[in-house]
């Protein structure tokens, strides 16, 4: 399965990792979830993302919020401030900084 329009997608870890392209949501996911693993994240924080980026409907959830809100974003603290997680589809306008 991969975007909402069949494209591919773009994901981001904001201070983290540049924008990455996927041809399908299923392999982002998994890539975003192997880039927040080793992340000095507090144990809710982990699980919360393992939860959200594992699960058996991730793909369905991931793809109603693309479909609502035009892209995900979530978010997680690390070093005293927020950091943002997007998924996009591919050719969206950039996420807000």
């Amino acid at each position: 399965m991969s975007s909402t329009d069949g494209g591919p997608v773009v994901v981001e870890i904001e201070d983290v990792s540049g924008p990455a392209t996927f041809v399908e949501l299923s392999e982002a996911l998994a890539a975003l979830w192997e880039s927040l693993r080793p992340l000095p994240l507090g144990p809710v924080q982990t699980d919360a993302f393992r939860h959200f980026l594992t699960r058996p409907d991730a793909l369905r959830l991931v793809t109603e919020s693309i479909r609502r809100d035009g892209r995900l974003i979530l978010s997680f603290r690390m070093n005293d401030r927020l950091h943002a997680v997007w998924v996009s589809p591919a050719g969206a306008a950039p996420p807000p900084r």
